[in-house]
């Protein structure tokens, strides 16, 4: 099993937050993931992501606050 990428963006001006972490879900193959770090509650993130990739992600929340939020996003392997 390999290490999953950790994306940090805790030291990230916010209005490039996003950006990151939308190019990092787009070079994901099927099956991946990556750990997504901040230093705030992702909800609005995950309300982007259901909005422009309904059904196209997965979200499973790993550490929630106070201080350090963690969250594991992936693209969902492709049935054949």
């Amino acid at each position: 099993m390999s290490e999953t990428r950790k994306l940090d963006v805790r030291n990230e001006v916010p209005a490039r937050r996003h950006e990151l972490i939308f190019e990092t879900y787009g070079a994901l193959p099927a099956g991946g993931v990556f750990e997504l770090v901040n230093d705030h509650d992702p909800k609005p993130l995950y309300y982007q992501f259901a909005a422009e990739h309904a059904g196209e992600f997965t979200w499973q929340p790993v550490e929630m606050g106070p201080e350090t939020w963690r969250v594991r996003i992936g693209r969902p392997a492709v049935s054949t």
